[in-house]
């Protein structure tokens, strides 16, 4: 297949569009750990100051406070990782207590985490607060520097004068460097600003297990609710649809038997009738057995299926499935519904140019990966399909990632045993 310089130019617009999405949504992320870092320097001064007066007495009388507050900014900043990647779950509420806190494992956790927010994390914080201004002025600068007082500093860095076109132009190229540096770390930035609070912060290993038990009771009420809720729908489709056009056929049999000695061609319409309702009681009850488990994954599987999905989706949609380990049949259905509900809502609340979903089947677990460029802003209390399938994947003891800032992209990530 040749690729035309048009299509090269649309593949590279995409690119560009993703990543100044992606960018974007990083420096949203860098600014808003402004909210927890600042803070966090406050505490940590604190902290420092209480240590320092310790030995004469005077620092133990603040230290509960600074404990507190501690504890408060880091419940802050758990729920700020939430908003944007997964829930970072709490541990047990942390002593106030001075005694108890100094052998507090949390507490310790919680003070390490400070220190590294409130110096790391205030940084990257604030390069996310200034690099798009600096991007700006420097970019712009050739347009503004004929207007400049003489000998007013050139560069956004604080440092050196212009006094000719030429340098004019250089100091433009430093901010086509910073545009570089927004689209392509700024992402890593957010990550490596996350990554304290995201490690120190989450329940520590003496709860892991109470967790567990906590995620398998949920993930088991989630497998029953779904079970109750294919139940009902089975039972509504067959109720309402299958089983009245089985009466209907019964009915038209039995008129047209009776019917059939003294007007025959009233008989025979009355058959054809019969007929018309029995094939589609045939394909209603096709419809059902299909959204029990689509042959389509026997006959294809699960890349066939998946592409036949994308075929049919009303946004362009391209799929890249690399399957060769095989999961076990409800694992593929489970994928394949949460495909088809994804497309579903892609094509009816996204506004979306295009999509794509991923698959990899690698060490005894299936990734799906399914994301647009849409407005995003999904949310699951909106009524858009995501619970359905959060309890979905949750019954095969599953996770699902939803990332979708206001202007998109809108990432769903899920990950499934394969239950081979």
């Amino acid at each position: 297949m040749t690729t035309t310089p048009q299509d090269a130019a649309d593949s590279l617009g995409d690119v560009l569009v993703r990543a100044l999405r992606a960018s974007t949504a990083a420096l949203r992320q860098l600014v808003s750990g402004l909210r927890t870092s600042v803070p966090a320097s406050a505490v940590l001064v604190l902290a420092a100051v209480c240590l320092v007066t310790a030995p004469v007495g005077v620092g133990l009388l603040p230290a509960p406070v600074v404990l507190r507050a501690s504890h408060a900014l880091a419940d802050r900043e758990r729920k700020r990782l939430a908003r944007w990647g997964m829930e970072v779950h709490a541990p047990d509420r942390p002593p106030v207590r001075l005694r108890a806190a100094l052998v507090d494992p949390t507490t310790r956790r919680e003070l390490r985490w400070l220190l590294r927010h409130s110096t790391l994390g205030l940084l990257l914080g604030l390069l996310g607060l200034w690099l798009p201004p600096a991007a700006f002025r420097d970019s712009v600068f050739p347009l503004v520097w004929p207007l400049l007082p003489s000998g007013a500093t050139s560069t956004s860095l604080g440092f050196g004068t212009v006094h000719s076109w030429p340098g004019a132009v250089s100091v433009s190229l430093l901010g086509v460097g910073w545009i570089a540096v927004i689209l392509g770390l700024t992402p890593g930035m957010a990550r490596l600003q996350a990554r304290p609070g995201r490690s120190l912060l989450a329940a520590g290993p003496d709860t892991d297990l109470s967790l567990r038990v906590a995620e398998l009771t949920a993930s088991r009420a989630a497998a029953l609710d779904a079970h109750a809720a294919e139940l009902r729908r089975i039972e509504r489709s067959l109720h309402d649809g299958t089983q009245n056009r089985i009466v209907t056929v019964a009915v038209l049999l039995g008129a047209a038997r009776r019917m059939a000695a003294r007007d025959p061609e009233r008989a025979d319409e009355l058959l054809e009738r019969a007929q018309s309702a029995a094939e589609q009681a045939l394909a209603e009850l096709r419809a059902v057995s299909r959204s029990i488990l689509p042959p389509v994954l026997s006959d294809r599987g699960l890349a066939g299926a998946l592409a036949g999905l994308a075929a049919e989706c009303a946004v362009p949609c391209r799929t890249d499935a690399d399957t060769t380990e095989r999961c076990a049949a409800s694992v593929e259905a489970t994928a394949y519904f949460v495909v088809a509900e994804a497309l579903t809502n892609i094509a009816k609340h996204s506004g979306a140019a295009q999509a794509a979903v991923t698959v990899r089947a690698r060490g005894g677990r299936l990734h799906v990966r399914i994301e647009d460029d849409g407005r995003g802003g999904a949310d699951e209390e909106g009524g858009t399909g995501l619970a359905g399938i959060r309890r979905r994947v949750a019954a095969h003891d599953g996770t699902l990632r939803v990332t979708s800032p206001p202007g998109g992209p809108t990432i769903l990530q899920v990950d499934l045993p394969s239950g081979t």
